[in-house]
């Protein structure tokens, strides 16, 4: 199986990549340090390797922006124990999203960043585990598996997640959870990591965002 390792060059790093690490702003604590997230990465990588017996047939995609970084992260712990190079790719769901505006409408509002979609390998027969870091209503692996079955026709579909912080909308639950943490909808799950904000942590916001 042809592998490709999505471009690490093009993740734009957010502006918290030149903030404080030991940050002490109001609303804002830290629930994972680098440590935390690197052993639950671990355990993840561990479970996928356990529930897939043919690892030359399993295939990491993460979903932009955050889920790419981490299914590879994730690929390269699982080729580290089990000796399998595992296929990578990345899916944007940009223009699949419910919640956005088409780029050919008018509207005040900002539209989102598109990024490309790279499947460079026959998903026919192949387990494809969709990666990505919180869970919240379901509508972004909504429109995730929508992107993806428009490129072929995989034997599964799996869903590995870093955070799964509930208030579904839609009836997804994840194969692979990293951490369970309930919030209340006026708080927010920002999950940042070295490839795209300089650091690994997990941090609880209080400020409402977007549907994912």
């Amino acid at each position: 199986m042809s592998t490709h390792v999505p471009d690490r060059t093009v993740y734009a790093r957010s502006e918290s990549a030149e903030a404080d690490p030991g940050r002490a702003k109001t609303g804002i604590k830290t629930l994972l340090d680098a440590e935390g997230l690197g052993r639950t990465l671990s355990r993840i990588a561990h479970e996928i390797i356990e529930r897939n017996d043919d690892l030359a047939k399993l295939a990491l995609i993460g979903i932009h922006t955050r889920g790419v970084p981490l299914a590879e992260r994730l690929a390269a712990l699982i080729e580290e124990r089990s000796g399998e190079e595992i296929a990578l790719g990345a899916v944007d769901i940009t223009f699949h999203r419910d919640d956005t505006v088409p780029p050919n409408e008018k509207s005040t509002v900002e539209h989102p960043v598109v990024h490309a979609t790279l499947l460079d390998f026959d998903l026919a027969g192949v387990t494809c585990v969709l990666v990505d870091d919180v869970l919240y209503t379901g509508r972004t692996i909504r429109a995730a598996i929508e992107t993806l079955f428009e490129r072929g026709r995989p034997a599964r579909v799996q869903l590995a997640v870093l955070v799964d912080r509930g208030h579904r909308e839609l009836p997804i639950r994840p194969d692979y959870v990293g951490k369970n943490l309930p919030t209340a909808r006026s708080e927010r799950i920002q999950v940042e990591l070295e490839e795209t904000d300089g650091a690994d942590r997990i941090l609880l916001v209080a400020a409402p965002e977007e549907a994912a």
